[in-house]
């Protein structure tokens, strides 16, 4: 059955929105090539974060984020995506090819694509998410049989998350390589990618989140001073292993799918992927997990004030910096 065509503005005006994906440093590591009856999506080995990311684990779940933000722009305009992974298997970058048929648009279609362009790392303090009972269970159902689970961690284990996070941070303390890429992802000069100064927090307010990843500090009025600590809720993604492509890629979708059905529930989320970066911490959290399983992606769930004004976004590469059109070529 031949595949349907999408005219290709529609096709560039889902990418542009699912280009808000977010990725290891806002490294934003993907290419797209749209042809006449299909659209490819490619690894960009040289977007790679190398000091943090070094087998390039993290890039690959940063495509998966992107490849189901398509999925979901594509459905809120008609549209239903079918996913070939890793269709061609001597080329290692070529992690999808996807086409179309058309379909009706409902309304979770339409507020997850709305969720895109309303969702932001928050890595300030947040109130403990209200009914976490009913929302962990709509979050941990996007666990994919045999490739990705998502887990509620207890609040018991808060301490220990913490502990592993802090054992992170403690172990990149001396690496020049590490602390010096990651100042050139959060410079100033950064226009459109890495990590503005808008997105990051103070001494003071980093102090009061106990999970999470340690960056350059800003100076600012703090923010939050209501919130002593931070009581948002902790999911862990994980998989069997590392040594599956496919399970890595399909732990950015699942991360994609459990960020933007918390922003529909009013959420503000953080992933953090520096505690599962060194093993140690990484077994830790592992320990933690109700069955043997290698944790890829921790997310913190939690409410922000409601009188909180939506920051600005975060930047992102220009669409034709990514995307390459190649009408009236076979894939």
């Amino acid at each position: 059955m031949p595949a349907t065509q999408v005219r290709p503005e529609g096709i560039v005006a889902a990418l542009r929105l699912a280009c808000r994906a977010p990725s290891l440093h806002n490294s934003q590591p993907w290419r797209w090539v749209v042809t006449d009856n299909f659209v490819d999506l490619f690894a960009d080995p040289s977007r790679l974060v190398r000091s943090a990311d070094p087998t390039g684990r993290e890039a690959l779940i940063s495509c998966g984020t992107v490849l189901h933000h398509f999925q979901v722009a594509m459905s809120a305009a008609g549209w239903n995506t079918i996913v070939e992974r890793f269709p061609d298997r001597s080329d290692p970058h070529h992690l999808a090819t996807i086409e179309f048929a058309a379909a009706p648009v409902s309304e979770e279609h339409t507020r997850r694509a709305d969720a895109i362009l309303t969702r932001r790392t928050d890595r300030l303090p947040l109130s403990a998410p209200p009914n976490w009972m009913r929302l962990a269970s709509t979050l941990t159902a996007h666990t994919l049989t045999g490739a990705v689970r998502v887990d509620a961690l207890a609040d018991e284990f808060r301490g220990t998350v913490a502990e592993a996070s802090d054992l992170a941070e403690a172990q990149r303390l001396y690496d020049s390589d590490y602390h010096c890429e990651f100042s050139w992802w959060t410079a100033d000069f950064v226009v459109s990618d890495g990590i503005p100064s808008s997105s990051l927090v103070s001494a003071a307010e980093s102090d009061r989140v106990d999970v999470g990843r340690t960056f350059p500090v800003i100076a600012h009025g703090e923010r939050r001073g209501e919130l002593v600590d931070d009581h948002s809720k902790i999911l862990v993604l994980s998989t069997d292993g590392d040594d599956t492509t496919d399970s890595v890629l399909r732990c950015g979708e699942a991360l994609s799918a459990v960020l933007l059905d918390a922003t529909v529930a009013g959420m503000s989320t953080c992933a953090l992927t520096h505690i599962t970066e060194a093993p140690t911490s990484r077994g830790v959290v592992a320990s933690l997990l109700p069955r043997d399983a290698i944790p890829q992606v921790l997310v913190r769930v939690g409410l922000a004030p409601s009188l909180d004004s939506l920051p600005p976004p975060t930047p992102r590469r220009r669409i034709e910096h990514v995307l390459e059109i190649h009408r009236g070529k076979a894939c």
